[in-house]
């Protein structure tokens, strides 16, 4: 659907009216299952909320690509995105993580989940108003669908182990909320995975690793993608670690510090 101009402004400028139609449809389908993850875990069917999360997640990197390759990117549809960033990546996991084993803590774990909520909420309001100026290969603090998927995917770990039901008593997941919540709040730096690699020229041992990564993907989904966002969720602050580390080592070996 192309967007058309009706009027004009006073400095002569068109005002457009209309959405892309494409980019938005894949947007509300995001919205769609961060709603519905709520309404699982109301339900108390926590691995089917989990898994919507996912499924958000997909629809979220789906409407970004499709935007940019189709060169439909709008104002409307950044905020639109962010909106639905909100549902399916701040209320649907607080929610999950509260009523799967958080409220066992009555207060505190109330807390603990408004917190990951606020701070979710935090997240896309800094990534919204430095989306200018912020760098592409990196972000700042830990995206929210990541933090979202970390959480989803502890609950699918948890059912592959053979779990049932809620998890009663676990101090590690109070922790590990707060620490979340923290962390999108963050200055740490996070990869951004924007500047696509996969159409340059890359080693031959890239693709056998990539080969591996997925073959195991496909044995192990529940293993490696609990692996895998942990560890994404752990790089910003191990990343931070290296760079203070290779400084305190540039120091000490009296080597000037690169310009």
């Amino acid at each position: 659907m192309a967007v058309t101009p009706l009027r004009q402004r006073e400095d002569g400028t068109p005002v457009q009216r209309g959405v892309f139609l494409l980019p938005s449809i894949l947007t509300t389908c995001g919205l769609f299952a961060g709603f519905y993850s709520v309404t699982a875990s109301v339900r108390g069917e926590f691995w089917v909320a989990a898994a919507a999360i996912l499924i958000a997640n997909v629809f979220d990197v789906l409407d970004g690509r499709v935007a940019r390759m189709t060169r439909t990117t709008t104002r409307f549809g950044f905020e639109y995105d962010s909106l639905s960033d909100v549902i399916a990546f701040g209320v649907a996991p607080g929610i999950l993580v509260y009523s799967w084993a958080l409220k066992q803590w009555g207060p505190v774990g109330w807390l603990a989940a408004s917190t990951y909520v606020a701070c979710g909420a935090l997240r896309l309001a800094r990534f919204n108003v430095q989306v200018e100026t912020e760098e592409k290969r990196n972000f700042l603090g830990l995206p929210t669908p990541a933090a979202a998927e970390v959480i989803a995917s502890t609950v699918l770990l948890y059912y592959y182990l053979g779990g049932e039901g809620e998890l009663y008593g676990q101090v590690v997941l109070l922790f590990v909320t707060f620490a979340l919540a923290a962390l999108m709040v963050s200055n740490f730096k996070y990869f951004s995975f924007k500047e696509n690699e996969l159409l340059r020229r890359q080693p031959f041992m890239s693709l056998v690793a990539v080969s591996l990564v997925l073959t195991l993907m496909i044995a192990f989904p529940q293993p490696m993608l609990f692996a895998g966002f942990l560890l994404y969720a752990a790089s910003g602050p191990g990343r931070w670690v290296w760079v203070w580390l290779k400084r305190i080592g540039r120091r000490r070996r009296g080597t000037p510090r690169p310009s």
